[in-house]
């Protein structure tokens, strides 16, 4: 995504987020019909699987605007991970730990 979170309201970075988003979620259907559906089983898996196909429609869609041709695809792919592996954790169990903290805040 190119330059600072200055930039993250641009139309260039939305049309390279969606071109990348859709990449990926083509690429991750298509696996899902695959052996490779075991690892979305699995939170790690899961996470490893989002993050690498998430690189690779990053390289695919948009040079890299930072480092070498592949350093942004991998930090890109590195946060969809985490963000996948979070989300696993916070939406398990019907969300329960989200559910619990907000009956928490709201008394």
């Amino acid at each position: 995504m190119p330059g600072s979170l200055g930039n993250i309201f641009s139309a260039v970075h939305w049309t390279n987020a969606l071109l990348t988003g859709l990449v990926t979620g083509v690429l991750a259907v298509l696996l899902s019909f695959t052996p490779l559906l075991r690892a979305y089983r699995n939170r790690y898996g899961n996470a490893l699987l989002v993050g690498s196909l998430t690189a690779f429609g990053d390289a695919w869609s948009h040079p890299s605007h930072f480092g070498g041709a592949w350093l942004e695809p991998l930090v890109t792919g590195a946060v969809s991970a985490v963000l996948a592996l979070a989300a696993s954790f916070l939406f398990e169990d019907r969300a329960r730990r989200i559910r619990s903290a907000w009956a928490r805040l709201s008394g």
